[in-house]
């Protein structure tokens, strides 16, 4: 009996960590899937390239029209869209301040002493 049981626990221990991988394997896959069918014109989506753009055409089954600038519209497979992100990703420095009216401005005092002569 207790040679029986040794086997029967290895195959267990081997077996339990296969079938936990194949459903989180099955589970991502219908996560994929379900993005891809639930694309809409005007999302914006990532690439798994890395490629932010907005879905503009989704009439083909297999491909998918992305606008990645204004009037620049390119062809994807649907399966390379690896996510939906929110609005324009913008860079938070430069665009900040645009928003805010706030730009860096040298008063008149400090441009004297940038190197340029005084008259």
């Amino acid at each position: 009996m207790n040679q029986a049981l040794l086997p029967l626990l290895l195959i267990a221990v081997l077996a339990i960590p296969l079938i936990l991988g194949s459903r989180r394997q099955k589970k991502m896959v219908a996560q994929q899937q379900e993005l891809q069918n639930s694309l809409t014109v005007g999302d914006r989506v990532m690439t798994t390239s890395g490629l932010y753009g907005t879905v503009s055409d989704i009439s083909d089954d297999a491909s998918i029209g992305i606008e990645i600038a204004p009037g620049v519209e390119t062809t994807w497979l649907r399966q390379a869209i690896r996510e939906k992100v929110g609005p324009d990703v913008i860079d938070e420095d430069d665009d900040a301040a645009e928003l805010t009216g706030e730009h860096e401005s040298i008063p008149a005092d400090d441009a004297s002493e940038s190197g340029k002569p005084k008259n």
